[in-house]
């Protein structure tokens, strides 16, 4: 056991976000997200009986964001046909998670189209599965220094 680190964050979580260098992106994906076929040249780390919110409160505890870019953090966009026609009420939660551990709050958190988000996921070091039922929660974050 160590102090001071979340309970949620694994041995072999806490392994993979130490490896992280800076620029380094780290996905949190919903139980929708392709976590496998995406995260095939990526360390793919399997929290199906946790939700994305309570999975990025606890990485933020640990987890620098990138302060040399305008937003660290990236949400997938809604795609045209459901705009107005999906609600998104996580993200308001994830704004409050990133206000609490960044300086810029919610003007850390950027939007990328959702087959640009895939294609960026690919490229990921570790893509989190998680079981968040949440539509359009998928959240990328970008490691910075301390």
């Amino acid at each position: 056991m160590l102090k001071g680190i979340p309970k949620l964050l694994s041995p072999e979580l806490l392994k993979v976000l130490c490896e992280m260098g800076h620029s380094d992106r780290l996905v949190i994906a919903d139980g929708n997200f392709p976590a496998e076929s995406m995260g095939k040249d990526a360390k793919v780390i399997r929290m199906d009986g946790h939700g994305a919110c309570a999975v990025l409160k606890a990485i933020l505890q640990v987890f620098p964001l990138d302060t040399y870019v305008e937003t660290p953090v990236n949400l997938m966009q809604l795609m045209p046909q459901d705009v107005g026609q999906v609600e998104t009420p996580i993200w308001g939660e994830y704004a409050k998670i990133v206000s609490e551990n960044d300086e810029r709050g919610e003007h850390a958190i950027g939007h990328i189209e959702r087959f640009a988000f895939y294609e960026e996921a690919k490229k990921a070091y570790a893509i989190i599965a998680t079981g968040e039922s949440a539509l359009y929660a998928n959240v990328m974050l970008q490691k910075g220094v301390i």
